[in-house]
C-alpha cells in the first residue's frame, strides 16, 4: 500500500480516483503545526531555534496517517508545488518521525502543477526528496514574521494604545496606502484651460483638434493657467483661417499580454469583476482542486500561486490549435510566443496560470460552474489563448493644422488610431486601473494644404486632480513592482489591513484610516528602516537566495535581528507623552485642518484658551484639550470624520418601501422601510453589513441581497434536507440540519453553489462537532507570576480569563481567541486589586510582561494560519498599583484623560470596522 498526503480532502478524493486501489490518499487539512503563541518559540540566542506545536485539530488526522502507515510500504508527500507546500510536507514528515511511525518506509516527494490524471500519474513517475532549501526559506520567513510581530506589536500596545498589530510586510503595504493619503492632503489644485476646435474637411467631415502651440512655442497641458489667457486664444481662433500642414500615418503593433501570474490575475479580476484578491484566490483554488465534470472531478486550471509567465510547450501547441479552429490561421503567429517575467524578484518556479485543457471553452463550462467560477475561468482561458495570438496591427495618424490670424500663427493637432487587423484584440483586452487611454477615434481623410472650416470652439476650465487612491488591484501591482511580499501573500495582507481597521475599502478604493495612519507615523518615526520599501524588497531577495541554497537562513535572521532589537531597545524607555508629541507634529496637517475663520488651528473650540494636542485612550489616539480636566473637549483625529446619518439607497421593487443604511448602537445595518410602514407590533426587516465592508460601499443591489438572506442553496444529495446560506453573529455560513460551516468571505454567501456547500458541510463534520453543552474547559495561555495557569473561558455572560480563583471579564474590544498573556495578567491583577478572588502577592512587572508577550503578528504568508492579535485594553488611572499591574497593556495613565474625556469620544469606530 502507498500512502499519499495532500492538503485538502477535495484533492484527496480526486487524486485517489486517479491512482487506484493500491494508493490511499489522505488530507492534512493544510498546515499541521505552527509556532506556539508564546514567548520563546523562536530563540535568537540559540541560533534561532524554533519550537513547533501541533494544531489540536490536526492531531487526530496525524494519528490517522500514522495508523495507515503500519500497513504501507511507501509514503508519498504530494502537497502543493511551492514553498508552503514543501513546508507542509516537511512538517508532516517530522511529526510522523516523532511518533515513530516511520520505520523502513520509502519516503518520496512529488509535485504536480495541475490536478489532472495525466499530471498526477506523471508526477508519481518522477519522485524526489524534500527540498531542504525551500524548507529553510519557509522557516526564515516564518521566523521573521514571528520576531517582528512578537517584538514590535507589544511596543505598539504600550506606546500607542488602540493599535492592533504590526507585521513585516503588512506595515509596508499600509505605508503605501497612508503615503498616498498624505500626497492627496498636500495636493494643491492648479487651474488650467483647454481649447478644442471642431473642424470640417473640404468634404464636410468633422473632427476635433487641440491647441498645442502659439507663436512658435509649444503649449503644454498646464500652460494656459487663467481665463484671461484662454479668452485671448479664443478670440484669435475665432478669427483664424485653418489649413492642414502635415498628415503623418504610421503603422504600429500591439502585442498581447503574458498569461496570468497570481498578481496579474488578482489585478484583472478586481478591475473587470470587482473581486477582492482573497475572493479571487478562493475561486482559483476551487478551479485548481477540481470540478465535477461528467461524473469525474477534474482540475480546470494549473496551480494558482506563481510568478512565472511561461507555459508548457504542449499547452502552447493546444492553444495554437484552438486559435486556428476558432479564429482562422491568420490569427496564429508563425512561431509560438515565449514570455519572461518583468516583476522584481520573480522566481518563475512554476507555469503561469492557464487552463489544464484549452479545448474546454468557457461557453461549454459555464453550465457546470458557479457564477464567479465561470467568470474567472473565462478570464483565465481568454488571457491564455490571447497570449498566443497574432499581434494587433494599428495605424496611428497625426494631423498638424495651422490657424493664421493677422501676423500670428497658432498650432493645433488631431490624433487618431485605426485598427487594421485586430489580432488578439478580437478575444481579449486588458483592463486599466485609471483610464487614460489614447484617442482611438478614426480621423477623416485629409491632405496637406487642405483648407478647413471651424464649426465650433470649446474653451474649458480644468483643475488638476490629486493622485488617485489605490484600488486593491493597483496596490497589488505596486507591491509587485517594488518587490514587496510574494504572490501568495498579497490577498492575506490586504485582508489583514481591512480586518484591523487600518484601511477601509470605499467605492473600490483603499482609504487610510486614522488608526492606520497613526501606526505608520509611529513606525516611520521610530522604526523607519523597517518600513522602507527597498529594505523590505532586499529582504525578500535574501529569502529567495535561501530557497536557491545560496545563503544560510540563520545568517539572514542574525543580520536582521541585530539591528531590529537595537531599534526596539532604543524606544522602550520613551514615555508615551514623548511618542505622542512626535506623532502630533508629524500628523499635524491631517489632524488640524485650516479653520474657516483663519484662527489658530490648535485653539480649543470649547474653552477658547486650551491647546489641542494628540492623546491616547483605550480605543486609540484622539485629540483633546490641554486644560483637561477643567475642559473635557475631545474629538476623533480627522475633524471631518465620516458622517453617520441614515442614508436611503432607493426603493425595494417588491414592496415599494425605502431601503436604508442606518447607524445603530452595535454598528451599521440595512433596514427595509421605516417603523411607520409596518403594522403595530411588526418590526422592520433588518440585515447586518458583512465584516470588513464599509457602509459607503453598500448600494441598493447589495442591500436587497442582504435582506434576502438566509437563502436556500439546494437539497443535500444524501439526506434530501435543505442547505441554506446566511449571515450570522460570527459571519457568513452554510447550514444543513444542525451543522453550521463558516464561509471564507461575505460575498460568497450570495453565490455559493450546492457542490461547494456540500463540501464545506462534509469538512466540518470531518473535523468533529464543536462543544455545545457543559462548562467550557477553557484554553491555557501561560502562567501568572503568582496565581498559576491563566485560562481563557467562555461563560454565560461572555468570555473571561481566570487564574487562581480570580475571574476577569474580557472587554468587548479584545477578541477571546486572540487575547494575549500580558493582557490577561493585567485584567486578572486589576480584578484582584478590586477584591475579586485571591489577591496576588505581587503585581506583574512590565519587564516580565514584556518577556511573556504573546505573538501578535499576522503572518505575511497566506498559508500559515496565525491567531489574530487583539487591541490593548488601556487602564483607567485609578491607583498607582493598578496602573503598574497593567503596564503591559498600556502606559498611558499619566497622559490619557479619564473615561469621561478620553474613552468615549474616540471610541466611535469608523464605518469600515466593527
Amino acid at each position: 500500500m502507498n500512502i499519499v498526503i495532500v492538503e485538502s480532502p477535495a484533492k484527496a478524493k480526486t487524486i485517489n480516483k486517479y491512482l487506484g486501489s493500491s494508493y490511499e490518499v489522505l488530507a492534512s487539512f493544510g498546515h499541521v503545526r505552527d509556532l506556539p503563541a508564546k514567548n520563546g518559540s523562536v530563540d535568537p540566542d540559540a541560533n534561532f531555534k524554533m519550537i513547533w506545536e501541533v494544531d489540536p485539530k490536526a492531531a487526530g488526522r496525524l494519528n490517522d496517517i500514522a495508523k495507515s502507515l503500519k500497513n504501507a510500504d511507501r509514503l508519498i508527500l504530494a502537497t502543493d508545488p511551492d514553498r508552503e507546500g514543501e513546508a507542509i510536507s516537511w512538517h508532516v514528515l517530522e511529526v510522523l518521525k516523532e511518533k515513530r511511525a516511520i520505520k523502513d518506509h520509502k519516503i518520496e516527494r512529488v509535485v504536480f502543477n495541475a490536478i489532472t490524471k495525466q499530471a498526477v500519474t506523471d508526477a508519481m513517475k518522477n519522485p524526489r526528496q524534500i527540498d531542504g532549501a525551500l524548507v529553510d526559506a519557509y522557516m526564515a520567513r516564518r521566523a521573521l514574521d514571528y520576531l517582528v510581530g512578537f517584538t514590535l506589536s507589544p511596543v505598539l500596545w504600550r506606546k500607542l494604545p488602540g493599535a492592533r498589530s504590526a507585521g513585516r510586510v503588512q506595515s509596508v503595504a499600509l505605508r503605501l496606502v497612508c503615503d498616498r493619503e498624505l500626497e492627496i492632503e498636500k495636493f494643491v489644485a492648479r487651474e488650467y484651460w483647454s481649447l478644442i476646435a471642431t473642424l470640417l474637411t473640404p468634404r464636410g467631415d468633422a473632427f476635433e483638434a487641440r491647441l498645442v502651440g502659439a507663436d512658435g512655442k509649444k503649449i503644454q497641458r498646464l500652460d494656459i493657467g487663467t481665463g484671461a489667457e484662454a479668452e485671448d486664444f479664443k478670440k484669435a481662433l475665432e478669427a483664424a483661417a485653418y489649413a492642414v500642414t502635415a498628415v503623418d500615418a504610421k503603422p504600429a503593433r500591439r502585442n498581447p499580454q503574458a498569461p496570468f501570474t497570481t498578481s496579474t490575475l488578482q489585478q484583472e479580476a478586481s478591475r473587470k469583476y470587482g473581486f477582492a484578491p482573497a475572493h479571487t484566490m478562493r475561486i482559483a483554488q476551487r478551479l485548481y482542486e477540481g470540478i465535477d465534470i461528467g461524473g469525474e472531478t477534474t482540475g480546470l486550471i494549473t496551480y494558482m500561486r506563481t510568478d512565472g509567465v511561461q507555459i508548457d510547450p504542449s499547452a502552447i501547441t493546444q492553444a495554437r490549435k484552438v486559435i486556428g479552429e476558432d479564429y482562422g490561421n491568420a490569427y496564429v503567429p508563425d512561431a509560438p510566443r515565449q514570455y519572461q517575467a518583468k516583476a522584481k524578484n520573480a522566481q518563475e518556479a512554476h507555469e503561469a496560470i492557464r487552463p489544464t485543457d484549452m479545448s474546454r471553452r468557457p461557453d461549454s463550462m459555464s453550465r457546470k460552474l458557479e457564477s464567479d467560477q465561470a467568470r474567472l475561468y473565462e478570464l483565465i482561458w481568454k488571457r491564455t489563448i490571447a497570449s498566443q495570438m497574432e499581434s494587433a496591427e494599428l495605424e496611428r495618424t497625426t494631423v498638424d493644422i495651422t490657424a493664421k490670424v493677422g501676423g500670428r500663427t497658432l498650432d493645433l493637432r488631431a490624433t487618431g488610431q485605426v485598427v487594421k487587423f485586430d489580432g488578439f484584440l478580437a478575444l481579449y483586452q486588458e483592463g486599466r486601473d485609471d483610464e487614460e487611454d489614447e484617442d482611438s477615434r478614426r480621423l477623416p481623410a485629409m491632405s496637406p494644404n487642405d483648407a478647413l472650416k471651424r464649426q465650433s470652439l470649446a474653451v474649458t476650465q480644468h483643475f488638476t486632480e490629486p493622485p488617485p487612491r489605490f484600488s486593491e488591484a493597483s496596490l497589488v501591482k505596486r507591491m509587485e513592482e517594488l518587490g514587496i511580499g510574494r504572490p501568495s501573500t498579497y490577498a492575506s495582507i490586504l485582508q489583514v489591513l481591512k480586518d484591523r481597521g487600518y484601511v477601509k475599502l470605499e467605492k473600490k478604493r483603499l482609504h487610510g484610516e486614522d488608526k492606520g495612519r497613526v501606526v505608520v507615523a509611529f513606525l516611520e518615526s521610530f522604526f523607519a528602516r523597517y518600513v522602507e520599501y527597498d529594505f523590505t524588497a532586499n529582504l525578500e531577495e535574501q529569502l529567495d537566495r535561501i530557497s536557491n541554497n545560496e545563503i544560510s537562513w540563520q545568517q539572514v535572521l542574525k543580520d536582521f535581528w541585530t539591528g531590529f532589537i537595537g531599534a526596539v531597545d532604543e524606544i522602550k524607555d520613551l514615555r508615551v507623552a514623548q511618542v505622542l508629541d512626535v506623532l502630533d507634529d508629524m500628523l499635524g496637517q491631517h489632524i488640524y485642518p485650516p479653520r474657516t475663520d483663519g484662527g489658530d488651528i490648535r485653539q480649543c473650540p470649547s474653552c477658547g484658551n486650551g491647546r489641542l494636542n494628540l492623546k491616547a485612550g483605550k480605543f486609540g489616539a484622539f485629540v483633546g484639550c490641554s486644560n483637561y480636566p477643567e475642559c473635557r473637549y475631545t474629538r476623533q483625529l480627522a475633524a471631518d470624520g465620516e458622517a453617520t446619518a441614515d442614508r436611503s439607497l432607493g426603493q425595494d421593487p417588491d414592496t415599494g418601501r425605502d431601503v436604508w443604511v442606518k447607524a445603530g448602537r452595535f454598528g451599521p445595518y440595512i433596514q427595509l422601510g421605516e417603523q411607520k410602514d409596518y403594522a403595530e407590533g411588526e418590526k422592520p426587516k433588518r440585515a447586518g453589513i458583512p465584516k470588513g465592508m464599509s457602509p459607503g460601499d453598500v448600494e441598493l443591489e447589495l442591500a436587497l441581497k442582504l435582506l434576502s438572506l438566509p437563502r436556500e442553496i439546494g437539497k443535500h444529495p444524501e439526506t434530501g434536507e435543505p442547505i441554506t446560506a446566511g449571515l450570522g453573529r460570527f459571519g457568513p455560513f452554510v447550514k444543513h440540519e444542525k451543522t453550521y460551516a463558516s464561509l471564507e468571505a461575505g460575498d460568497e454567501v450570495f453565490d455559493i453553489g450546492i457542490n461547494r456547500a456540500v463540501t464545506l458541510i462534509a469538512e466540518k463534520i470531518a473535523k468533529g462537532p464543536s462543544r455545545r453543552f457543559g462548562a467550557d474547559p477553557g484554553r491555557a495561555i501561560g502562567d501568572h507570576p503568582t496565581l498559576g495557569t491563566v485560562t481563557v473561558k467562555g461563560g454565560r455572560y461572555g468570555a473571561y480569563v481566570t487564574a487562581g480563583g480570580v475571574n476577569a471579564t474580557i472587554p468587548s474590544d479584545i477578541e477571546k481567541d486572540a487575547i494575549t498573556l500580558p493582557q490577561a495578567i493585567a485584567l486578572i491583577d486589576e480584578r484582584a486589586a478590586k477584591g475579586g478572588g485571591k489577591k496576588p502577592k505581587k503585581a506583574a512587572k512590565p519587564a516580565k510582561a514584556k518577556k511573556a508577550a504573546a505573538k501578535a503578528a499576522d503572518g505575511d504568508d497566506a498559508a500559515p494560519k496565525t491567531k489574530k492579535p487583539a487591541a490593548k485594553k488601556a487602564a483607567k488611572p485609578k491607583s498607582e498599583s493598578t496602573s503598574k499591574a497593567r503596564a503591559a497593556v498600556s502606559s498611558t495613565a499619566k497622559t490619557s484623560p479619564t473615561k469621561a474625556a478620553g474613552a468615549k469620544a474616540p471610541a466611535k469606530k469608523s464605518a469600515g470596522t466593527k
